[in-house]
């Protein structure tokens, strides 16, 4: 095994990186999606029904939402350049 002074004055020398998995993230950006809806509804419904829910965590809930979608938006224009 090499030194630690060996790898940094001598970075050539190491192995070459594996190349990238290539993964589809659009099952991942979607199951987020998904669950800021759930959770949104949930809250909603807790704080329409006076429960001690901050009117903030609703617009929290809905704001990712609008990110996820926008996300899947890139990934979707992104494809598989």
């Amino acid at each position: 095994m090499p030194s630690l002074i060996d790898v940094v004055l001598h970075p050539e020398r190491n192995k070459p990186s594996p190349e990238p998995l290539r993964v589809s993230l659009r099952p991942l950006v979607r199951f987020g999606i998904v669950v800021w809806a759930v959770v949104g509804v949930l809250v909603w419904g807790l704080w329409f029904f006076g429960g001690k829910v901050p009117g903030t965590a609703v617009w929290t809930c809905a704001a990712g939402v609008v990110l996820g979608l926008i996300g899947l938006g890139m990934v979707h224009r992104r494809g598989w350049r």
